[in-house]
């Protein structure tokens, strides 16, 4: 682990997770290729039991927002969810697809849970790939905003409700779904929505 780096695992907080292709290529730049990793996402949390509650699959790295595993570790997941990706959409002539460590930070507020969600959703805006948030095909922006389904399971008050329709009980409670959603409709989520 590099020097500096503290991870605060076993803690039931969110984690925001960020890694990158092997020297920032754009390796994710191809749909199919993206498509590849929301599937690989997808079979991991179902393999390792933990929720997502946001993504961004950008050219060449990947945020994710998501709970802690209940089987194994975070960096098992990672791993797994990594090496499903390089084993499909690599060369097969040994290069090396990701970078070997990701960044994590724990989310532990309701406001800071925001601000990312926030954060990866503006970051194809930002880089100029499209105009607006709900435009980038590789993300759960749209199902936070309108409830539509995408290939990885998201938590949100469209998922809780299709739970609690089917007499079972919500993964994560969130403190106050249109609170939450409001920025979305905008594309402007920000932490000071919160107010």
């Amino acid at each position: 682990m590099p020097r500096g780096l503290s991870r605060f695992q076993h803690t039931g907080q969110l984690h925001f997770v960020t890694f990158s292709c092997y020297r920032r290529q754009p390796l994710l730049a191809e749909a199919s290729s993206r498509i590849l990793f929301e599937r690989a996402l997808e079979r991991m949390r179902c393999k390792y039991s933990f929720y997502v509650c946001g993504y961004v699959v950008m050219p060449e790295h990947v945020h994710i927002l998501l709970s802690e595993p209940e089987r194994k570790t975070l960096s098992a997941a990672l791993q797994s969810i990594k090496q499903a990706v390089s084993r499909r959409i690599g060369s097969g002539d040994g290069q090396t697809f990701w970078q070997a460590r990701y960044y994590d930070f724990n989310v532990f507020t309701e406001s800071k849970r925001i601000e990312k969600l926030h954060y990866m959703h503006q970051n194809p805006v930002k880089r100029g790939l499209v105009s607006s948030p709900e435009d980038w095909p590789g993300s759960s922006y749209r199902h936070l905003a309108t409830g539509e389904e995408c290939i990885v399971e998201i938590e949100s008050r469209w998922t809780a409700q299709r739970r609690e329709r089917m007499g079972e009980v919500p993964k994560v409670r969130i403190k106050d779904p249109a609170l939450t959603n409001r920025g979305l409709e905008r594309g402007t989520l920000r932490s000071t929505d919160e107010t």
